[in-house]
């Protein structure tokens, strides 16, 4: 500004240097410069350029570098939102492959845990089927023996009745326990 006011001032000094040399009529003349007005114009022209400078120019000069800073802003805001968002999908990415191997082995146990309880379960199904077939042996084997005695001593008491109407003779105790050791031997084998 003040280089601007130096150069306004110098101006009639310069103007009048660009004047031909040996003419009477000096170049502001022929252009009809009138000082006063002239110098009263570059006076206001100097106090309008300050005021705005003032109250223009430097408040609108704040705006537009507060604006540049904020859009400044806005784009390193917007990098590194961009930069979290990318880091984000990166973390939901490792978290879902993480979630997935953790189902996947959750899954192989159940699985595992399953079979191991289905083998768990035939296997006592298993005990208990050869304990109810070897009861049932066993309650077998004892009707048999059981049947078997009913069988001795009723074929000894027929034999015995029989033995007794083919000889005619009563038999004692002592005879009838012969016959029957006799038969039951026979029997047995």
């Amino acid at each position: 500004m003040d280089s601007l006011t130096i150069l306004i001032g110098k101006m009639p000094t310069i103007l009048a240097s660009a004047a031909p040399e040996g003419s009477d009529v000096s170049i502001f003349e022929k252009f009809g410069v009138n000082w006063p007005k002239f110098l009263a114009q570059v006076l206001l022209f100097l106090i309008v350029y300050m005021v705005l400078s003032k109250f223009a120019f430097k408040p609108i000069m704040a705006i537009l570098e507060d604006r540049k800073q904020r859009i400044a802003e806005s784009e390193e805001n917007l990098k590194r939102i961009a930069a979290e968002l990318e880091e984000a999908d990166i973390k939901k990415g490792e978290i879902i492959s993480e979630a997935n191997a953790r189902a996947e082995r959750l899954v192989s146990e159940a699985r595992e845990s399953a079979e191991a309880v289905a083998e768990k379960k035939r296997n006592e199904a298993t005990n208990e089927a050869a304990q109810i077939i070897a009861k049932a042996r066993e309650a077998g084997e004892l009707e048999k023996n059981q049947t078997m005695a009913e069988l001795k001593r009723d074929f000894g008491r027929l034999v015995i009745d029989t033995t007794g109407k083919v000889t005619g003779k009563v038999l004692d105790d002592e005879d009838q326990e012969k016959i029957n050791s006799e038969i039951s031997a026979q029997i047995s084998v």
